[in-house]
Formats: structure tokens, C-alpha cells, sequence
């Protein structure tokens, strides 16, 4: 896979700190709250406008604090616990349980039959291990995002925790940001059950690479 980007860390930065309601717009539309750019915007500068309910006020000031965090410890390691972190700030004060620690029970997935494994089934460690030994940044980044969310580690927010961890690896090595366009979920969606059902992954990081990868030269 080629690198489409090759920023600085510091450039990088800069560019999704100004892509920033845009990211968080495409991250909440992505994990199915249908909120508009506008008022995504009008969040963002602390103006309520009254269209957003207070649960998924909640989930907005998760990712934003989640960026935040991010941003603060972006050459921090990528480990399991971070993952958990990342979780932890994305999904506190909404009511999720267990916060910032895995599932304890199954799952069912909108759109298909497939179950994923229980965590106390899966070996995290080793699976995030292998990844991060894939010398090309920008496909290490995209096959983080997917294996988090094919993972699903936790009750709720996978999706965004997946668009966080492959950021902060996108941000620290200059390879732009990851975002799903708004207008493309439904595509995205077939692509990414596809990849539930059969763990065959090469598809879903093309389709990713085609899309989803935004920075500056």
C-alpha cells in the first residue's frame, strides 16, 4: 500500500485540529447518531441549538474529549490499555457498561447473523502486536481501524473508538486522517459486513484507501 500523505507530525496535527467538527460530524453519523453538520458545528463552539438530544449531546462531548485526549498523547504506545482509555473517554457519563474495559457478554450486529467471539476468547494482545509490525503506516492505520471494529470489544462505541485509535496512528506517523464521507455509510456498510462474514479484510482497506484518507501535500 502507498502512503497518499507524507506530513509532518506537527502539520498533521494542525490539519485535524481544523477537520475536526467534520471528523466528529462523519464519527457520529457513523455510529448511527443523526445529527447535521450545522448543528455538529454549533455543538462544537457551545451553542445549543435545541435539535440534539441530551444522550447524543453526550456522545458528541465523548468525542471530543476522546480527540482531545488524543491530541494530548499522541507519541503515547498503542497498547490494549490505551484502546480501553480511548473507550473510557469516548462512553463516560452515557450509561455504558462496563466503561473502558471489555464486554462481558454477546453481541448481535445490525444487518447480519455473524457473532463476533467474546473478548475472554480472544487474545487482543497478540492480534494488536501483529498489526503494529506492519511497516507501511497507512495500512497499519486502516487495518486498526477495521480490526477494532470487527472485534468489537466493547458494548457500545466500537465504531468510534476504531476512528480514534487508527487517527492517533494516522496523526503520529503524517498519513491525514481517516473518515467515512456521510454520504458513502450505506456502501460502507456492505463493504464492512462483508468483512464481519468472512474476515477477509484486502476489500473493505481498498475500498478505505479509495475513500476515506484525507490530508495535505
Amino acid at each position: 500500500m502507498k502512503n497518499k500523505y507524507n506530513m509532518t507530525k506537527e502539520d498533521n496535527i494542525f490539519f485535524a485540529k481544523r477537520k475536526l467538527v467534520d471528523n466528529i460530524y462523519k464519527s457520529a453519523n457513523l455510529e448511527g447518531i443523526a445529527i447535521t453538520f450545522a448543528d455538529t458545528y454549533a455543538f462544537m463552539n457551545n451553542v445549543n441549538t435545541g435539535n440534539i438530544s441530551i444522550d447524543d449531546m453526550l456522545k458528541l462531548k465523548g468525542l471530543k474529549d476522546a480527540w482531545q485526549y488524543v491530541f494530548d498523547t499522541i507519541d503515547d504506545k498503542l497498547t490494549i490499555d490505551y484502546i480501553k482509555k480511548i473507550h473510557f473517554e469516548i462512553c463516560k457519563g452515557q450509561n455504558v457498561s462496563p466503561l473502558g474495559d471489555f464486554r462481558d457478554k454477546g453481541v448481535g450486529i445490525t444487518g447480519t447473523s455473524w457473532r463476533p467471539k467474546l473478548p475472554s476468547e480472544c487474545n487482543y494482545e497478540e492480534e494488536l502486536n501483529n498489526i503494529l509490525l506492519i511497516p507501511n503506516e497507512l495500512d497499519r492505520a486502516i487495518t486498526l481501524f477495521c480490526w477494532i471494529q470487527r472485534s468489537q470489544m466493547f458494548l457500545d462505541g466500537n465504531k468510534r473508538v476504531a476512528n480514534l485509535v487508527a487517527n492517533k496512528e494516522m496523526i503520529k506517523n503524517g498519513q491525514g486522517i481517516i473518515s467515512v464521507p456521510v454520504e458513502k455509510i450505506g456502501e460502507y456498510f456492505t463493504k464492512l459486513i462483508k468483512y464481519y462474514e468472512t474476515n477477509d479484510i484486502e476489500d473493505l482497506k481498498e475500498w478505505i484507501y479509495d475513500n476515506c484518507i484525507d490530508g495535505i501535500d
